[in-house]
């Protein structure tokens, strides 16, 4: 005999543990955020002075989990652009810096290149200094219900960075912020 009382109980409890496992995951990718960013401070302070010594701007550490396993990837910029030799120097000094400074990182492959075309925007001076520039952000929690914002760059007020969109400005917060990009930029700032 079957109970409609019984299969509404199945389907909260149902739903109970999926709201659990959701709260979980979501505790499991701030950590997971954290480590990760544990490794872009420490790696940033090994490749900032590396890349000022040779004349070039640091422009951005990613560190993420890829297909292929986990890939460390430097950005690099300079007055006139990047060459491949460049991007080889800083690859091997950098790749000798942490394996003596960071040896307890997990296996990674290692890309230094230039940021191309959609650059990404990971400094709080870096949304002044392309104030005008068309930008894609997107957000570790939702404002209005969004993560993803694509607009132009309007400045920076008190640590929000402003973005004006077809229907007005946003205010996001800087540490909220878990990517950037520009759009399609090919010049100097």
């Amino acid at each position: 005999m079957f109970f409609v009382g019984d299969e509404m109980a199945k389907r909260g409890r149902k739903q109970k543990l999926e709201r659990r496992q959701k709260t979980a995951r979501v505790h499991l990718d701030a950590e997971a955020r954290k480590r990760r960013q544990a490794v872009v401070d420490s790696v940033t302070r090994l490749a900032e002075p590396l890349c000022q010594s040779e004349g070039l701007e640091l422009v951005h550490v990613e560190y993420q989990r890829e297909p292929g396993g986990v890939t460390l990837r430097i950005y690099l910029d300079k007055p006139g652009g990047v060459t491949l030799d460049d991007c080889v120097d800083i690859s091997r000094q950098l790749e000798d810096l942490l394996d003596v400074h960071a040896n307890d990182l997990p296996p990674y492959r290692l890309e230094v290149s230039s940021p191309g075309i959609d650059r990404p925007v990971g400094k709080l001076e870096d949304y002044r200094r392309f104030v005008g520039q068309r930008a894609r952000i997107r957000l570790a929690a939702p404002v209005d219900g969004r993560k993803n914002f694509t607009g132009v760059l309007d400045g920076v007020v008190e640590g929000k960075i402003q973005l004006k969109m077809d229907d007005g400005v946003v205010h996001l917060d800087f540490s909220d912020i878990l990517r950037a990009r520009l759009i399609n930029f090919n010049g100097e700032h």
